[in-house]
């Protein structure tokens, strides 16, 4: 006997963020996401984008087991900017059951539907300023920090229920000793040839993080007017992200280029926090979970690239080849092992030769698909 239920109130909400530990159990490749970070993302008025746009989260249970989850996602600022009438659906987890998935995505489409929208895209947790993309190729390790994780069985699934790919995401990786020392040699040339356009790169200043925040969030929101889907993000939205990075960055990896006083292109990698949520059981901090993360950050020996944009008028200038090679330096010095550059699109060639011609490796991919409803 299956019920399909709208998640409401705090025990319902719980057991959403809680099933993918369940579906997952005994994958020693799942990552648990942290529960607090994923019940304030899901909690209206925790998160700001809250203030612009709606969701519906529907739980599916079969004899009182719950067996997957989905959200539906009303984005209307995305609408906005493409004055388009697209529906999302993400934080999706099904068992293998193509009866069940269509009931969950049926009850998204619905819901979508009632609010006349005309399309289905995902998986996408909100935007893709968020968590997006199915994993599609490179199942053979955990992900890297901030991206997706699913069964192999998923893509079929999905394919099951009507869905076609959109668009495929890459994720490049580097090894230690495994990139062209060549390539990031050559770099130095290229900044000697930026700074004669009074091009300068450097490190962010922690000192003056809220003003430095406030110059990066005008190049984020421009450098990627043209990506799939970009949606910019409200002044509040990167707050909120921009205070949860905080928590974890290392100012080596958050490299700025500037002209006169304005920031005209900036690259970040973040530690792979995975290293250790994939230890803290269920996603919980206490008792033992914030102890495991304190006593390991440190230890912590891969980054995940995570943003790089140049603003239109600066682009193929050599600005993105020498971010990369910048966080490749450091990576080098701090003795890193690895670096997973991701995602970018799969047609991006002004992004993806470069990460190529430094020695990246594409080692995984990811879809996002769409339905018309």
């Amino acid at each position: 006997m299956r019920e399909l239920v709208k998640v409401s109130g705090k025990k319902a909400l719980k057991a959403f963020v809680d099933f993918p530990h369940q579906l997952y159990a005994g994958d020693v490749n799942y990552v648990p996401e942290l529960f607090i970070a994923q019940r304030d993302l899901l909690t209206p008025g925790k998160h700001p984008f809250y203030e612009h746009s709606e969701i519906q989260l529907f739980l599916l249970y079969d004899d009182g087991k719950i067996v997957g989850r989905i959200a539906a996602i009303n984005n209307t600022n995305h609408n906005k900017v493409y004055g388009g009438n697209d529906g999302f659906f993400g934080f999706f987890d099904c068992i293998d059951d193509v009866t069940a998935a269509n009931e969950l995505l049926g009850a998204a489409q619905e819901w979508l539907t009632e609010r006349g929208l005309t399309k289905i895209l995902g998986p996408v947790n909100f935007s893709t300023n968020e968590v997006c993309g199915l994993l599609i190729e490179g199942f053979d390790g955990p992900p890297v920090a901030m991206m997706p994780y699913n069964a192999q069985y998923y893509l079929p699934l999905l394919e099951q229920t009507g869905f076609q790919k959109n668009v495929d995401l890459r994720a490049y990786r580097y090894t230690a000793g495994n990139y062209s020392e060549r390539s990031v040699k050559l770099l130095d040339r290229i900044e000697e040839r930026l700074l004669r356009n009074d091009i300068v790169l450097r490190k962010i200043n922690m000192k003056k993080f809220k003003e430095e925040c406030n110059a990066v969030r005008d190049v984020y929101n421009k450098a990627w007017d043209k990506n799939l889907g970009f949606v910019p993000m409200t002044d509040k939205e990167f707050d909120y992200t921009a205070n949860d990075l905080k928590l974890i960055l290392d100012p080596e990896f958050c490299i700025l280029a500037e002209q006169h006083g304005k920031i005209v292109g900036f690259a970040l990698a973040i530690p792979d926090i995975n290293q250790i949520l994939i230890k803290i059981k269920r996603g919980r901090l206490f008792p033992t979970g914030l102890i495991k993360l304190l006593a390991n950050k440190k230890k912590i020996d891969g980054i995940r690239i995570l943003l790089l944009g140049v603003v239109d008028g600066y682009r193929k200038m050599g600005i993105e080849a020498c971010l990369y090679g910048r966080i490749i330096k450091h990576f080098k010095a701090k003795n890193m092992k690895y670096a997973e550059a991701s995602w970018t699109l799969d047609h991006n060639d002004m992004i993806n030769k470069p990460i190529e011609d430094i020695g990246g490796e594409l080692y995984r991919k990811y879809r996002i698909l769409e339905k018309v409803i």
